[in-house]
């Protein structure tokens, strides 16, 4: 997967936005050039809205009680399941069987799950291997090992080629090793034999280079997934084949390990994606004679490869102004899909060249025949910023504006909308600023503009100034949804929150990591949220935006269009101690909760370079300055709660230290004090948009901008008050858009049509 990132979101049009100005807020509807070309936009965007139906992500407690009872903890749901488990017959029956002898075989109460387990195999057929499984771990709990080992063997024989039989096979391995060299041929993706093999490292007369190869192919959930691949290249790399260094290659490239990825894709089977990812890896890992060579070996051996137009993109950026220009001119003439990006490249080139009447004509040529495209946004908005810093706001307006309608769906597209309100506002155009504000909020929602436009429309959504005091009411807690790729062994494990079981089994089934589909990345997500791994999972969803085939970008589009999504992407777990401890220090939940997901991803134990620890990154020499405030003596940073305390009290002290000032209490929370004091003295706060955009820390612009969208999402998702406005304006743009009966030939036109 590429991970180079674009942005792209369902349609609605400004102009529908536009048209709800009486009806919401009081504005009239003035005529104007970006309200003509646009009405048409929701049309298509309610079109999209019915085809989302092929991806439909269904609450998994939409049709089961079940469904709903797993998210409580075993002693909460017991007696209920027991109520189910005796209506024999039925589909939910036979889950409350299976699901309460699971919790039983957790508390060492094996002969009462055996109970419960018999004869359910015969009833409850798709998890018939699994219920053998069951039985084989309760004579275990028991303390029975013949019953145990009877019971093994029973599994091992009548379920032979289902993964559950690995579980087995390692089972009776402890006596006799022969079963373990059955799991490794069988089974190699299955998370037991990966550990055995992990174990089977450490003997001195195994043979290491055929476990470590399983090791390299199967086991990138392992923290020390990318040592494993040192000690294989480092030990091994005379006798590995092609494919071997494919398998490194792509685990070097998923652990972000670029520039060694880069040095084995070298090695990998010539195809176009392995000759492309050989060039980028180096150029990512800091190699650029390296990487030179390899985009080279790229467009010697695979000419005419749309993925070789990339690289020659990034080669020209390596290379010579002179030769430069050469590969962009062949990329523009060979490569018309890419064409738009050669000529920006080309642009900059020429202008570095002196050549300033032909980059004059480069930049045109983009604009009138690559309107559309991404470069062109691009181009957009670097002159768009350029006026405003010049003081020429109404030409800054056109800019924005030219990219708002020709360019939408770009990643710029949501500050720019943004910027056009602003810019109209300070133009003295009340109106239009109001109907961009309100374009922003329905077109891009998910965006920290968004949040923003929310703020100046005059929400109750926490300004950064009243953000603290807000008190948001929880109510729409997080949803499972029906997986959409695996097996149905495989769905109904996860719809019975048997989450350890389903990841198992999930590491066998799926086959496809190197070109996975939309399905099985998004079924990848939710299973790894669902063990925890927070971090992979919130980045297999983002990622999803970053697919480029038009069939791919339809289908990440529908999904975004369901709650489900967007409560995958922004997870809420940890939300007692959290919802705790903000109370104790008067914060606002989703404030916290949005600079967690920021700081570590709700990684509970996760460790920066530089020692920052747990879930809101918490340094150990202030959290020992910390817990001597509030006299805490026994703590552990790595620990959710005590974490989460010294955090959230860190968070309230920056709070009064910029009276309640949240945007400067967040920014000293990554930056520190005295480089937030130096900027407020130098920028000043009377636009704070003005002061983010101004912030001279990269960094912490882009952590101040993702925390405040965090908390947004958070907000939009789960605060019923915010979603109830969100939903409000939807129905308001749906009813101003309304086709009309425009003549007495029964031609139905909108407004802007006319």
């Amino acid at each position: 997967m590429f991970k180079e990132k674009r942005q792209r979101n369902n349609k609605v049009s400004w102009a529908a936005c536009a048209g709800i100005g009486v009806l919401l807020m009081g504005v009239t509807l003035h005529k104007t050039p970006v309200v003509d070309g646009l009405r048409q936009r929701l049309a298509q965007w309610s079109a999209s809205a019915e085809q989302s139906r092929q991806l439909r992500l269904t609450p998994i407690g939409e049709n089961s009680v079940i469904g709903l009872l797993v998210q409580l903890a075993p002693r909460d749901r017991e007696q209920k399941l027991q109520a189910l488990a005796q209506e024999t017959g039925s589909i939910e029956s036979n889950r409350a069987r299976y699901l309460l002898a699971s919790d039983l075989i957790e508390q060492q109460q094996g002969q009462q799950a055996l109970a419960l387990l018999e004869k359910l195999e015969r009833d409850y057929p798709v998890l018939g291997s699994h219920i053998a499984l069951k039985r084989a771990q309760a004579y275990e709990v028991m303390g029975d090992r013949l019953g145990a080992i009877s019971a093994w063997k029973d599994l091992q024989r009548r379920y032979s080629q289902d993964p559950v039989a690995a579980e087995a096979l390692l089972a009776l391995g402890s006596t006799d090793p022969k079963y373990w060299e059955k799991a490794i041929a069988q089974f190699p993706a299955h998370p037991g034999t990966v550990e055995m093999a992990y174990r089977r490292l450490s003997q001195e007369d195994t043979d290491q280079l055929p476990l470590l190869l399983l090791l390299a192919k199967h086991a990138h959930y392992r923290q020390d997934y990318t040592a494993l691949l040192n000690q294989l290249v480092s030990k091994y790399k005379e006798q590995l084949t092609a494919a071997d260094w494919e398998a490194i290659a792509f685990g070097y490239w998923e652990k972000e390990a670029y520039g060694e990825a880069g040095v084995a894709y070298r090695k990998a089977p010539a195809t176009p994606v392995n000759r492309y990812r050989a060039g980028r890896g180096l150029q990512l890992g800091g190699k650029k004679h390296s990487a030179i060579r390899a985009y080279k070996q790229l467009i010697e051996e695979f000419p005419d490869a749309k993925i070789t137009a990339r690289g020659m993109l990034h080669l020209s950026r390596l290379s010579e102004p002179k030769y430069a220009l050469n590969y962009l001119e062949k990329v523009q003439t060979q490569f018309p899909d890419f064409a738009a990006g050669a000529l920006l490249e080309k642009s900059k080139v020429l202008n570095s060249l002196g050549s300033a009447k032909a980059a004059f004509v480069a930049r045109e040529s983009l604009l009138t025949q690559y309107s559309n495209s991404d470069e062109a946004a691009q181009l957009r908005w670097r002159l768009a910023q350029k006026r405003a810093q010049g003081g020429e706001l109404t030409e800054a307006w056109e800019w924005a504006q030219q990219l708002m309608t020709e360019n939408p769906d770009s990643p710029l597209a949501p500050e720019a909308a943004f910027w056009v309100g602003k810019w109209a506002s300070r133009l003295g155009r009340t109106d239009y600023a109001q109907q961009s504000f309100a374009y922003v909020i329905m077109r891009y929602p998910e965006s920290y503009y968004a949040w923003r436009s929310a703020v100046l429309l005059g929400w109750d959504v926490g300004d950064f100034k009243t953000m603290r005091k807000l008190k948001p009411q929880l109510d729409r807690l997080p949803v499972r949804s029906v997986l959409l790729a695996g097996s149905d062994t495989l769905k109904e494990l996860y719809h019975l929150g048997q989450d350890t079981d389903a990841w198992k089994l999930w590491q066998v089934e799926f086959t496809n990591r190197s070109s996975r589909t939309v399905a099985e990345q998004f079924t990848d997500g939710l299973i790894r949220l669902a063990i925890e791994e927070h971090l992979e999972g919130i980045f297999m969803i983002n990622s999803l935006s970053w697919r480029d085939e038009p069939a791919e970008r339809e289908q990440v589009k529908m999904l975004k269009q369901q709650l489900a999504y967007w409560q995958a992407l922004y997870p809420f777990p940890y939300l007692e101690q959290i919802l705790s401890w903000s109370e104790k220090y008067h914060l606002n939940s989703l404030l916290v909760v949005g600079l967690i997901r920021q700081e570590s991803r709700f990684m509970e134990k996760i460790e920066s370079p530089v020692g920052a620890t747990g879930l809101m990154q918490v340094m150990p020499e202030t959290g020992a300055w910390i817990a001597d405030q509030i006299n805490l003596t026994d703590y552990k940073l790595n620990k959710a709660n005590d974490n989460i305390q010294l955090g959230t009290w860190y968070l309230d002290f920056t709070h009064w230290q910029y009276q309640n000032n949240s945007m400067l209490a967040v920014a000293s929370y990554n930056a520190g004090t005295t480089n937030v004091d130096r900027w407020v003295e130098r920028f000043g706060l009377r636009d704070p948009d003005r002061f983010v955009e101004f912030i001279p820390f990269g960094e912490t612009k882009g952590y101040v901008k993702s925390v405040f969208g965090n908390y947004w999402n958070y907000a939009r998702l789960y605060d019923p008050m915010i979603s109830q406005q969100l939903a409000q304006l939807q129905s308001a743009v749906a009813a101003s858009t309304v086709p009309e009966k425009s003549d007495e030939s029964g031609d139905y036109r909108r407004e802007g049509e006319k």
